[in-house]
This record gives C-alpha cells, structure tokens and sequence, in this order.
C-alpha cells in the first residue's frame, strides 16, 4: 500500500477555494524543428503521452482518503483511467499576443483539479503567432500537477520522462527503465488497522523525533538569542500578506542565464540564488516605492530547498525544506544588496542545510491526521505566514541542453505556483537551455499593475548589470594605459640610439 507522508497530505489539508495547491508548468514548442516540416496534431501528443505512462507513476494514481480523515489518504491504481479526460485542446484567442497567453494560462491555473482522478491534466494551446520570439505556428502545453503528487525535483522527473533529446524522438529516459509498482486498494479493514498503530505510534514517534532533534534544536535557539540585535530581522507588514482571492494573475520575463553568471563573478562567494533573491528585492523595492509602500525593513522571502538525500530512492512526492532570508529592499545600492543577501544565505544554517525545516518536516510526520487537518484549518483562519514571510521565492535549476517532443523543440518555459492566504505572492526563476524565466504568480487585487511590476524586475537587473560595468571600463583603462606606457617607453629606447650623421659615414669611408 502506497501511503501519502505528512508532507504530502498538509498540500491536501492547506487547499481552499482561494488557496489551490497545483502547480501549473508551461511548456512552447516550435514546429519548425519536425522532420519533414510536418504539424503535430494533438493526435500525436495524445498518442506521445500514452507511449510515456508506463514511466512515472503520477501518471495513473488516484487518492483514496481514510474515513473521518483518521489517517493519511492513500494512492491507488486508478481503474477508470481515461487518458483523454487529462489531455485537452484549445487555442489562444484574439488578439493571441502575450498579455493574452498570460491571462489564459492564470485563468487556467485558476481551475482546481478533479479530486476523485489523477491529480494531473494538460491544456494543449495552439495560436500563438503573435509572441515575441516565439516562431509562428508554435503551440504550449500547459500540464497541472497538484503538489501533494510531487515537489520541484520530483516534476523535473515527471516531465523528463516526456521528454525527447532530438526531433527524431529519441527519448530522455529509456523506455524499458521503468518497472512501476502496483498500488492496489485498500480495504476498509487495512486502512482502520494502519489508523490505529499510526495513532498509537504517533506519540513515541514524536517523542524520537525530538529527542534525535534535540541537539539541533538546542544549537538554532542558542544561536538565536546569541545573534546581534542588528542582524535579527522582523516581516514587515506589506499588500502581498492579506488574503487571496480565486482571481490569479500571471506574468514571466526571460533572461539569459549568462547574465546572472556574470553579475554573480562581480560578488565572489555568491550565488547563481543570491543573484535572483537580489534581483527580486530590487524590482519589490522599485515597485513599492513607486506606490508609496516601501517599509523601512527589509521583505523576507519563502525559498523552498531540495531536501533528498541523493540521486536515488526518493523520487515520487515531497521532500522539501525551506529558509526564510531577507531580500534587502531596503538598501538602494544593487551590489551592496547582493553582498548582504550572500552574507545572509552563507550565515544561516538554515541556508545551507534546512536543519530547521528539517526538524519541522520530522515531526509532521508522526502528527496524526486528524490533528494536520484541524492545524490546517486553524492556519488558513489565523495566516501565521503573515508573520514569518512576505512572499515565496524558488529556484528550480532545469536541463541546459534542448528538449523535444514529437519532433517538436522546446523553445521556452514558464510555470505558476499556488499561493497562501497571507502570501500572495511567488516568484518561480526555472531555468532551461541557457535561459532564467521569472514568473510571477498573484490575484488581480495584490498586482493589479503586472506589466509595471514585471518592468521593475527588469530595471532590477539592469541595474546589477550597470553596476559592474565600471569594474569592466576600469580594467580596460588599465589595460590601455599599460600599453601606453609600453610604447612610451619603446620610443625612448630608439631615441637613445646613436644617429649616424653623413660627415661620421664619410670619415668611417662608408
């Protein structure tokens, strides 16, 4: 039997009408790159797919929940599966250009999930002739999955398992790879059993996973109240921590990957993530000066860490830590941003190795059920998020190499991700083949201006960019005034040379 951890089901307890706990991951494709210049008709996706289930075993699994919710639900083979209710088509409408694609996609992602199915379906969106480097007859495909099913790391799997390594359809992932096991039903009989020994082993397990995390406990609290005062930061209150309504709205740049790299060198000891929680805290800080709401604290961001032990084993569901770090909006400078934010992600054990939410992560896991639930509630009621960040920040490194899919070349990639009563506001920063997307997940209410927000992440990086370019022009007038000084010195050189006059020749019978 396949059990849902706690982790998994807290995605599961936290969801409400407002709060949906999928992520919506959009895929482009260019036609250009099929052999034979043929057109994928959604036909072959739908076949492409079906060649592909045997790979992943989100594909094919349901949840079954334990009555009155005494234990955490269960997945199960899901013996109607019908491949064509989770595969539909569409096309972008009139005028097709990106502030459009962008409105579907957060229309689309607004949508919850069929519970009572596969916690999974993809939205196949054609007319996308009018975005801007995007090549004409490309199309998106755009794939819900809820988070109870998988993290970020376990969606990298999910979508690899899709995924081709050239237009000749060679795939990612071998096809006789995979030997996915079965996941039957339970009977009634087995889930109380299981209930009743979780329930009983909850308290001795909580007791073990204190006593194991004691020393670690021990170490953050005193290190805590150890801190000096100035390095202590509290959340200020902004427009991102109040509630949420169903209304989403979406919105993503692209930048070269390049670029970060450079930005990163001119910080030695930062990060490819310190550069990207650098560049949201100036673009939040261009965006809440510009509406008279900048505190005089810094915002505090969410970034989730990738918590696996290794390459293997753990593949499917969640294991997921997390940090809170300031993002210094309150410091102007674009450098001296990066360096604090690099001093704070290094100094924090949180930063390097989640001890913290790794603690947390241990104890859910023996909280039974039902307490999870009645937590949740009261958590969606009281949002303690408000107290703890303002927004969510992650930073999924993806494949830099291209992908296909029926011949198909990827050309772009950009994802949504669920929000909170208390946090509305999330910036994923994927990567894919030389390429960072910033995508910004909110409602219409919180960012009623996403154009305007989205141009204040630009001028952010810009800004980091401009920054380092006097380091450049330095170094180059070095550089001239070195081989200046080389040809100075050449010219005094020959000057010095004795000069053969005509009476010397003369005299010498030259």
């Amino acid at each position: 039997m396949d059990q849902l951890s706690g982790q998994d089901a807290q995605f599961l307890y936290m969801e409400s009408d407002g709060n949906l706990a999928h992520i919506t991951s959009i895929s482009v494709f260019d036609q250009t790159t099929v052999p034979g210049k043929e057109v994928v008709r959604f036909k072959d996706i739908m076949e492409h797919v079906r060649s592909r289930l045997h790979l992943n075993s989100v594909f094919r699994r349901r949840l079954v929940r334990v009555p009155l919710e005494l234990d955490f639900p269960y997945w199960v083979d899901d013996e109607h599966f019908d491949l064509e209710y989770h595969i539909r088509h569409g096309r972008l409408p009139d005028p097709g250009d990106w502030r459009q694609f962008c409105i579907h996609m957060a229309r689309y992602h607004a949508r919850p999930l069929d519970m009572s199915r596969p916690l999974w379906e993809m939205y196949v969106v054609e007319g996308l002739d009018k975005l801007d480097g995007v090549p004409e007859g490309s199309y998106a495909i755009a794939t819900k999955i809820h988070h109870a099913a998988a993290d970020g790391t376990s969606l990298a799997q999910f979508f690899g398992s899709l995924a081709d390594i050239d237009n000749k359809g060679t795939p990612a992932v071998p096809l006789n790879s995979a030997k996915l096991m079965r996941s039957p039903m339970p009977s009634l009989l087995d889930m109380g059993v299981r209930a009743a020994w979780h329930t009983v082993r909850s308290p001795i397990g909580m007791i073990d996973a204190v006593m194991r995390s004691a020393p670690n406990i021990y170490q953050m609290a005193n290190s805590a109240l150890r801190m000096p005062k100035k390095e202590k930061y509290s959340v200020p209150d902004t427009r991102f921590n109040g509630m949420i309504s169903p209304s989403k709205m979406f919105d993503a740049i692209t930048v070269d990957l390049s670029q970060l790299k450079l930005v990163r060198l001119a910080v030695p000891g930062s990060t490819i993530n310190d550069v990207i929680l650098a560049i949201c805290g100036g673009g939040l800080r261009h965006y809440l000066t510009h509406h008279g709401e900048l505190p005089n604290r810094s915002l505090v961001a969410w970034v989730p860490i990738n918590a696996r032990a290794g390459s293997g084993g753990e593949t499917q569901s969640n294991h997921v830590t997390s940090m809170t770090a300031p993002i210094y909006t309150d410091i102007g400078d674009p450098i001296e941003r990066l360096q604090h934010v690099m001093v704070a992600t290094q100094k924090s054990k949180a930063a390097k190795s989640g001890v913290s939410a790794r603690v947390m992560t241990d104890l859910t896991r023996h909280v039974p059920a039902a307490t999870q639930v009645l937590a949740s509630r009261l958590v969606l009621r009281t949002m303690p998020t408000a107290r703890m960040c303002n927004l969510f920040i992650s930073n999924v490194p993806g494949p830099q190499v291209p992908l296909y899919m029926n011949g198909a070349k990827q050309v772009a990639h950009y994802g949504m991700a669920p929000l909170a009563n208390g946090m509305g506001l999330f910036i994923a920063t994927p990567s894919y083949n030389g390429r960072v997307s910033f995508n910004v997940t909110s409602t219409r209410e919180v960012i009623p201006d996403n154009q305007f927000f989205m141009s204040c992440l630009e001028k952010s990086l810009s800004e980091l960019l401009q920054a380092i370019k006097p380091e450049k022009k330095s170094k180059k007038k070095v550089a001239k005034k070195k081989k200046a000084a080389r040809k100075k010195a050449t010219k005094k050189v020959a000057s010095k040379k004795p000069r053969t006059t005509r009476k010397s020749r003369k005299a010498s019978g030259a």
